[in-house]
């Protein structure tokens, strides 16, 4: 669960595919749908480096 009084690292690197949010920031960072983002973690985790690397292959 995402602690909203925790704020910066490490909670800004890890991605919480059940805030609405937080789906919508990273897909519009990374340029892609809020689908494709949720596949991504499944396949490689939460870790925002581990989901841009897994983009970028």
């Amino acid at each position: 669960m995402d602690d909203k009084t925790k704020t910066g690292s490490p909670d800004r690197d890890l991605i919480n595919a059940g805030e609405y949010y937080e789906i919508e920031y990273w897909s519009k960072r990374f340029g892609i749908t809020p689908e494709k983002l949720k596949s991504a973690i499944k396949a490689v985790g939460s870790s925002a480096k581990a989901v841009e690397a897994y983009l970028h292959k």
